[in-house]
């Protein structure tokens, strides 16, 4: 891990801040299986159906006919998801800016996992890029368990539990392993491609 650090200088993480929950939670869904470019034109013809806001409130997502959000890309499921998402921002289950920078991690991960299509992948990417959170590794993250694999020259992928255990080492640190992890197998991937 040492080498890596070294080799990539470092660490350039920089939350985002300034987006509230809701925000960050509808962008995840967008983003879910699907290509970056894809997904960024399906949220670009979403926020479009609310041309007074900078992006929607949940009450506006509420209100607007399914047809209008399954015109501008996103799956059924995936309306599913952004409309239970909607209903509980608004009951206090998804909490507010404010309060979500008051709660532990995990009070975190059990809240956010209540609502439909939101799973704890979901919830670590908000802690990590939203909220910067320090100790956090996406185990189940299939580039932060091919970015251990490569820097620690396994030949197999390692199980969740094999990164969970290993990472204990790097609390309260975590997040800045999983970042040098993501850049290995950015790394590895790019060896691959420049030894073809």
């Amino acid at each position: 891990m040492g080498r890596l650090i070294g080799e990539v200088g470092p660490c350039t993480l920089m939350p985002k801040s300034r987006r509230s929950p809701f925000e960050s939670l509808v962008r995840a869904i967008a983003y879910q299986q699907l290509h970056a470019k894809a997904a960024e034109s399906i949220l670009r013809r979403f926020i479009a159906l609310f041309p007074t806001r900078r992006f929607p409130h949940p009450a506006d997502l509420l209100a607007v006919k399914t047809r209008s959000v399954r015109l501008s890309g996103f799956s059924r499921p995936k309306i599913k998801a952004l409309r239970d998402l909607a209903a509980k921002t608004l009951d206090g289950t998804v909490p507010t800016s404010r309060i979500i920078k008051a709660l532990e991690d995990e009070v975190i991960v059990e809240r956010l996992t209540g609502v439909h299509g939101i799973g704890r992948w979901t919830v670590e990417m908000l802690l990590i890029f939203q909220l910067g959170r320090p100790d956090v590794l996406p185990a189940d993250d299939f580039g932060i368990r091919n970015g251990f694999r490569i820097v620690f020259n396994r030949r197999t992928m390692p199980t969740p539990k094999d990164v969970l255990r290993y990472g204990v080492r790097w609390k309260p640190y975590r997040t800045v392993a999983s970042w040098y992890l993501w850049r290995a197998a950015e790394r590895g991937s790019l060896r691959i491609v420049q030894s073809r």
